[in-house]
């Protein structure tokens, strides 16, 4: 089993009363409404990060993740989907630790910024329409069961290559995809999906990066083998730096996930998961590998705030 501190348990609370950012105003989530004709509705044009909080009940301190490695995504995403002008990653960060801070969490918390075209209107394009920013923020606990290991099988739905959708951006509209590839992976009896891309390779999961081991060195495919770029994955990369485990970035057929050592998945809800089975065969011995162990356990510490070396990947927030 990991000894990383578990994540807390999301504590009961109605969702209305949480206060969410909306349209240049900090109200009530039951006050933040659009209509069924917002274009973003409509035909997914919009885009989105997926932020964590991190609470520490051993400090009484409540640590946001990587806030501006994901609003500068963000802003590249709204680039990519024609969306002028956007505010600054200032502007954001101040944005998002104010919606933070005005729902004192005394739990983790999970908060989903957003720009999406809210012109009323229907049409396919992404030219010629206005576009708004929320922020919402809720408790959320683990995503997946991190301690039991989770079982990944291949999807029949591919990746949507970058050609025709780009999965370096966090598009609305492309989760669909994923969509695909989870239910199937759940209905079928699994955990999650193992995705490839058009050509063959393995890409990621429905909603996370790919990770595994192989003669002791960590490898993970290259960003033009149609993966999101994980703000995650390259925080796992100087991890892997600083405890001294070799890295390698490049192309992993399907095939290499059934010999490996170990697996594992990471990114913003799945957090650092490993993979004890791929396809109905057991990775390395079936059970969560030293490698991958080690990793969780330094990055969970990191995210509470029990690293000083990390501290730079943390803003504190204190509620108000």
């Amino acid at each position: 089993m990991l000894t990383q501190q578990p994540s807390t348990a999301p504590q009961p609370r109605p969702l209305d009363e949480l206060i969410a950012y909306f349209e240049g105003d900090y109200v009530a989530l039951k006050d933040a409404k659009v209509s069924i004709m917002t274009h973003a509705f409509m035909y997914g044009t919009a885009t989105f990060e997926g932020i964590r909080a991190y609470w520490s009940a051993e400090q009484g301190q409540l640590y946001g993740l990587f806030i501006r490695e994901h609003l500068e995504r963000i802003r590249n995403s709204a680039k990519m989907l024609l969306m002028d002008p956007v505010p600054s990653v200032d502007e954001l960060f101040a944005i998002v630790v104010e919606t933070i801070r005005r729902n004192h969490f005394r739990e983790d918390a999970y908060i989903r910024p957003s720009f999406y075209k809210s012109t009323r209107a229907i049409g396919v394009k992404l030219h010629h329409l206005d576009h708004q920013l929320y922020v919402i923020a809720t408790p959320f606990g683990n995503y997946v069961d991190i301690e039991k290991g989770i079982r990944l099988m291949t999807s029949s739905w591919r990746r949507n290559a970058d050609e025709a959708l780009p999965a370096r951006g966090k598009i609305v509209g492309g989760y669909v995809n994923m969509a695909f590839q989870k239910s199937e992976a759940e209905l079928n009896g699994y955990d999650e999906a193992l995705v490839l891309t058009p050509s063959g390779h393995a890409s990621e999961a429905s909603a996370a990066n790919l990770y595994m081991v192989r003669g002791g060195t960590l490898i993970t495919p290259p960003v033009s083998d149609d993966i999101l770029e994980g703000v995650t994955r390259k925080a796992i990369l100087t991890l892997a730096a600083d405890l001294g485990i070799p890295t390698e970035i490049r192309s992993i057929d399907r095939s290499e996930l059934y010999v490996c050592d170990e697996v594992f998945l990471c990114g913003t809800g799945v957090q650092v998961s490993a993979a004890i089975e791929v396809d109905h065969r057991a990775v390395g011995t079936g059970q969560i590998g030293p490698i991958s162990r080690r990793i969780s356990e330094t990055y969970f510490d990191a995210v509470r705030g029990k690293l000083p070396q990390y501290q730079s990947w943390l803003t504190p927030i204190t509620a108000g």
